[in-house]
């Protein structure tokens, strides 16, 4: 972003990634897992970790070459060029980030109002999501390095919290109820389960949108891709395991909106759910800081490339980049006008397209990351039928969103391609901003 405050440490480019991957989804994923996955249910966190590192794979080997805050959509650029597809693909990512605000504030604000014993009402939830997006806005204003430094501390608050959660619990689990279940049909719901979790890993993708901001980014892009992969995968399977070894399935699956408070008490009794509810404000309030930086980086990489609308392109107030404004202001009007159920289907639709995408740029950049075609390859074929299943699924449990997905796609490629033809706008490569020197 270049506000100032240095460079990121591997550190802090690591916490930001693991702040947005663990968001609140954790403490709700629970007991929907158990549902689905039964006493299966670390197994499918297991699956669905080595389904992101196969998607890691391609982001670290290109993120060590391409050096732009663009990220993946400067992947995309070099490996499959310029076109219609990949300026939606650009408006979309930007989007998922806007609309992530939105989600991860809506949740911070339910969560903090049950904890200091507040009506959810309308007002009370709007003046919340004000207030937390407003303190992670004058964060960010202050630059790369404050907004590291605050993400160190968060995601340490945080994971002290799931770490003690996983602690304690390990002294009264029952073996009995951790035993996996090997039938076709348990079996095939832990890999269900796994492409539902999938999503849940998706975050570690916008360290390459701060890579301009990391000190040493050839070397520690890929590290801290890497490294919030292995703490989320030993959170997310640690506190499954305490979940699952605690309380029965069925215990769980009642008590799917609060699964994680309700595993807690067996051995932290009533305190269970306020060190829950607490490590839920912690994990939204990362997330929103975290994804605000990642968004705010897009839409600022993307304005000086001329890839967004003359509005967006405009320096804003006191000399910051004014994506950090527009993304703050659109994720609150989203949050305050829309139903999100939708919404979060296109984001993960998004998500996965992105990484679809980004795969076979990679493919076909293989020369210049030295990547194996091989294990390029295995990751299109299951990123690609995770998406299938997401959209089968969405259709049959969900239609609305299933089409809101279509529709959303549908107008942001007519609003691309009507875009292009007015003004005549290309998407550039960053050559400044890359390690690489070869022309494609």
């Amino acid at each position: 972003m270049g506000r100032g405050g240095g460079k990121l440490s591997l550190w802090e480019a690591t916490a930001i990634a693991v702040g947005i991957i663990i968001g609140a989804s954790i403490f709700s994923l629970i007991g929907v897992g158990a549902e689905i996955a039964g006493r299966n249910l670390p197994l499918a966190f297991i699956l669905a970790s080595l389904a992101a590192l196969l998607v890691a794979y391609s982001y670290a080997k290109l993120g060590s070459k391409i050096i732009s805050n663009a990220g993946p959509i400067e992947f995309i650029i070099r490996g499959i060029g310029d076109n219609v597809f990949t300026g939606m693909l650009a408006f979309m990512l930007w989007f998922t980030y806007v609309a992530s605000i939105a989600l991860f504030a809506k949740t911070f604000a339910g969560y903090f109002l049950a904890l200091v014993h507040e009506p959810l009402t309308g007002l009370n939830i709007a003046l919340v999501e004000v207030a937390v997006v407003a303190v992670f806005v004058a964060l960010n204003f202050r630059g790369s390095k404050t907004v590291g430094r605050a993400e160190s501390l968060i995601v340490a608050t945080k994971l002290g919290i799931l770490g003690l959660f996983i602690v304690a619990g390990l002294w009264s689990i029952k073996p009995s109820l951790l035993a996996p279940l090997t039938d076709k049909e348990h079996i095939m719901g832990a890999v269900y389960a796994a492409t539902l979790f999938f999503l849940s890993y998706t975050g570690f993708g916008l360290v390459t949108n701060a890579s301009e901001d990391i000190e040493n980014p050839e070397r520690n892009v890929p590290r801290a891709i890497y490294l919030s992969l292995l703490i989320t995968t030993l959170v997310y399977v640690g506190v499954s395991v305490v979940a699952i070894g605690n309380l029965p399935v069925k215990e769980l699956v009642r008590a799917k909106e609060y699964a994680l408070a309700e595993a807690a008490k067996p051995f932290l009794g009533e305190a269970g759910f306020t060190l829950v509810a607490i490590g839920a404000l912690f994990s939204t309030s990362s997330a929103i800081n975290a994804t605000l930086y990642g968004g705010a980086n897009i839409a600022y990489a993307l304005a000086r490339e001329g890839e967004l609308p003359k509005t967006f392109e405009r320096k804003a107030w006191f000399g910051a980049p004014e994506g950090l404004y527009i993304t703050a202001i659109l994720g609150l009007l989203l949050a305050f006008l829309l139903n999100l159920d939708g919404v979060a289907a296109v984001c993960s639709a998004t998500f996965i397209i992105i990484y679809l995408a980004v795969i076979i740029a990679h493919y076909r950049l293989r020369h210049i990351t030295r990547g194996n075609a091989a294990i390029i390859l295995v990751s299109l074929v299951v990123v690609a039928s995770i998406l299938v299943l997401l959209l089968y699924h969405q259709y049959e449990t969900n239609p609305r969103s299933f089409y809101t997905i279509l529709a959303s796609y549908t107008g942001a490629l007519l609003v691309e391609y009507l875009y292009r033809v007015k003004t005549g706008r290309i998407m550039r490569k960053r050559v400044a901003a890359t390690t690489e020197t070869t022309s494609h």
